[in-house]
């Protein structure tokens, strides 16, 4: 959520900026100045009020004291007015902060100048590529006949079990995704980080923490009798940790790592794009969280970046960075690098991480907040990657690691699968 003072203050510099996610704010920033503007007038109301009622009780308690019965009387009956004028305006400063609150939870959160315009993927910025697309075989199958061939992935007997987008992992296909899930945890912790298990629900305060509710809504899977969320990603319980806390700036960075199932309804998914691995209900991922201070998030974004292409090349996978465009990034981030790999099969790329700098966004809905050096309370930054979401990782690995005798695994991988080949 954008700090109401910042809004204020800057309102052509909110506008202009929401401008490069094609979100016209105007109107809304208006609403938002002139609802403040009157909860301001109505606090100051109350508090006058509230001052006018405390010097009138002192003086009803001089009156008292020297015999003064009758004029202390009538004066209690002008405080008797000022408390209901007390109530009546507290309660429509409540109401004023109601109304203000469910105005700022519309705006997304303002793009980083470095954000490139644009209204879809096309436009994204690509930042680098790196490793060697693979030359396949003229028979070379994708990723879905690949795991029918050897048995590993079974997305019929998911469909029977759940439905579609609910894979059944067998053998050495569940091996190779509890492999890849060790083997991003491990990585993690080695760079620093703290494993976290958190749960796989959580409720409204958490959702809306992140940003997830009321903009995603939709898209979450809903245990509607208990009001519990099924996590999108383990980001929505990893940062929810500090909802409510003031840190230590001595503390930062605070760097969490946590594996995960993710739970995503992807309503209006269809077509070609979502076969097999490509798109899921259900998935794995590892995801990578840091608390930051606000002067050194962008540095440590970049960090981020890193680790997530050192996992990428001790894979083996060719990839590429981009920087989403305004109208690509999603409702909370200020800043997102996308990673997608090379599915030489397909031949396409797929995307198996996103990598965002959210500054003060989710720590203004959480009041995540810490002393700085010159003694003010300030919001964190937060920062979140997946390191790595798994099923189009694995499609990519399927596909261009087959041969006529198998598919190979990368030499990163083999300490954790036990085997070198699926055959």
């Amino acid at each position: 959520m954008l700090e109401l003072s910042f809004i204020r203050e800057n309102p052509d510099v909110v506008v202009e900026r929401l401008s490069v996610k094609n979100f016209d704010a105007a109107a809304l920033v208006q609403q938002i100045i002139a609802l403040d503007a009157k909860r301001r007038e109505t606090q100051k109301t109350l508090d006058d009020t509230l001052s006018q009622s405390n010097q009138i009780a002192k003086e009803i308690g001089k009156l008292y004291k020297i015999g003064k019965t009758d004029e202390a009387n009538a004066l209690k009956e002008k405080t008797a007015l000022l408390k209901q004028q007390s109530k009546n305006c507290g309660d429509d400063l409540a109401q004023i902060e109601i109304d203000l609150q469910n105005l700022l939870v519309l705006l997304p959160n303002m793009p980083h100048s470095s954000v490139p315009k644009g209204k879809a993927a096309e436009d994204n910025e690509v930042v680098r590529q790196e490793g060697k697309i693979p030359d396949l075989s003229a028979d070379a199958i994708p990723h879905w006949d690949l795991a029918t061939k050897y048995k590993i992935v079974d997305f019929e007997l998911g469909v029977k079990i759940t439905g579609a987008g609910f894979p059944v992992y067998r053998g050495k296909g569940a091996r190779l995704q509890r492999a890849l899930i060790n083997f991003f945890l491990t990585e993690g912790v080695k760079a620093g980080y703290e494993e976290i298990q958190p749960p796989l629900m959580v409720n409204e305060a958490s959702g809306y923490g992140t940003g997830q509710l009321p903009d995603k809504e939709g898209q979450m899977y809903h245990a509607t009798i208990d009001n519990l969320y099924l996590i999108p990603t383990a980001e929505v319980p990893v940062t929810n940790i500090y909802r409510d806390l003031i840190v230590k700036a001595t503390d930062f960075p605070i760097k969490n790592v946590a594996y995960s199932n993710c739970f995503r309804r992807e309503a209006g998914s269809y077509g070609k794009d979502v076969r097999g691995l490509n798109r899921l209900h259900q998935f794995d991922k590892v995801e990578i969280v840091q608390i930051q201070h606000p002067d050194k998030s962008y540095e440590t974004l970049e960090q981020m970046v890193e680790h997530v292409a050192g996992l990428l090349r001790k894979l083996e996978l060719p990839f590429r960075i981009l920087r989403l465009c305004g109208g690509d990034m999603s409702f909370t981030s200020a800043l997102t690098y996308d990673f997608e790999v090379f599915s030489a099969a397909q031949k396409k790329w797929l995307e198996v991480s996103s990598v965002s700098n959210f500054e003060t966004f989710q720590a203004n809905r959480m009041k995540l907040r810490f002393k700085d050096d010159d003694g003010k309370m300030k919001f964190a930054h937060t920062l979140n990657g997946s390191a790595l979401a798994l099923p189009r990782v694995v499609a990519a690995l399927l596909e261009n690691n087959q041969t006529p005798q198998g598919i190979l695994i990368p030499d990163a991988l083999k300490p954790f699968t036990g085997f070198d080949i699926i055959d």
